[in-house]
């Protein structure tokens, strides 16, 4: 499976803009540039694990969430980027892979 990184920095953006910090003030904290770091949270480039655990220690947040959307522990593990996945589905989509995942947790 692919990293989405548009995805990953979205979730970057939005835990920025939690703490309050400016993208000028997470990239000097990271000592990159602000083109860089809005390059990241648009997805427009791969960011290296490396700087993204920086981020995170910034960011008081897990890897796993910006990787995943939640940590697999959690109860709504997976939630968000499957309901972002359904946005765009037609109806027809929908409810093929509603009738999957019910045969799936039935088993």
């Amino acid at each position: 499976m692919a990293l989405d990184y548009s995805i990953i920095g979205e979730r970057l953006k939005k835990a920025r803009k939690d703490k309050k910090l400016t993208q000028e003030q997470l990239a000097e904290q990271i000592d990159v540039s602000v083109a860089f770091l809005s390059r990241v949270e648009r997805g427009d480039v791969k960011i290296n694990l490396t700087r993204l655990n920086q981020l995170c220690d910034i960011l008081n947040i897990s890897l796993s969430y910006i990787l995943t959307g939640t940590g697999c522990n959690s109860k709504n593990y997976l939630t968000e980027d499957f309901s972002n996945l359904l946005k765009n589905c037609p109806p027809e989509k929908i409810k093929l892979i509603y009738d999957i995942a019910k045969v799936i947790i039935n088993q």
